[in-house]
């Protein structure tokens, strides 16, 4: 029976590849580098802000990723989120799952200043019990955020289901113990995910729905 989800949030929860891309392209431009598009961006993200901006600074210009680095926290923790929005069919999904007493939890290599501003502005409404993002613990896909999340919740892996689109959130929850469900309504393709070992799919909020109810026992 799941009582609880652990959700990775870019991709995931949130569609914020507008806003990260703006912050970013941004942040390289004060440094004459050369901006990304949002297809490069996809490539780029899923393994925290650094490697983010290693991966957009070209190759030979590798002496300038702590600058803009430096630059580019504070401005995307200050973020307005004015092109993040939430995926078809989540509202009702997130509310059921509420209502029904799981424990909801993001889990994400996003800077935590950055996870909580985001989370408070378009998912505050949800009640998400504990937002992690990147400081306390190291970077997914090592398993130590996701298992302080269970001990500070009291739950048990097999009653916690990981949730994310990305290669990195199916290596944490197999690091964890963890079952996982992967969605491609965001950031991946479905065949990277199965080349990451993968075995379950949701390709929208309704089928994850159906999916927790059928092979997770989910009750609402």
């Amino acid at each position: 029976m799941v009582k609880a989800i652990i959700f990775d949030l870019d991709g995931t929860l949130l569609n914020t590849a507008p806003d990260i891309l703006r912050v970013l392209n941004r942040s390289l431009e004060k440094f004459s580098l050369p901006k990304v598009d949002l297809g490069s961006l996809y490539t780029m993200v899923g393994d925290g802000a650094h490697k983010l901006i290693e991966r957009a600074v070209p190759s030979d210009r590798q002496q300038l990723v702590e600058d803009v680095y430096r630059d580019y926290i504070p401005a995307f923790a200050a973020c307005d989120n004015a092109n993040t929005v939430l995926y078809p069919g989540e509202d009702e999904v997130l509310s059921r799952l509420k209502k029904a007493g799981v424990k909801l939890c993001v889990l994400s290599n996003k800077p935590q200043a950055a996870a909580e501003n985001v989370c408070a502005d378009k998912l505050g409404s949800y009640g998400f019990d504990i937002v992690l993002g990147q400081g306390k613990f190291p970077l997914k896909p090592d398993p130590a955020g996701a298992e302080y999340i269970m001990r500070s919740l009291g739950v048990k892996r097999e009653e916690c289901v990981f949730t994310g689109d990305g290669e990195t959130d199916v290596h944490t929850a197999r690091n964890a113990g963890m079952p996982c469900i992967s969605v491609l309504w965001g950031f991946r393709a479905r065949d990277a995910l199965e080349r990451a070992g993968a075995t379950v799919f949701a390709e929208n909020y309704i089928q994850y729905l159906q999916i927790l109810q059928e092979k997770f026992s989910f009750r609402a």
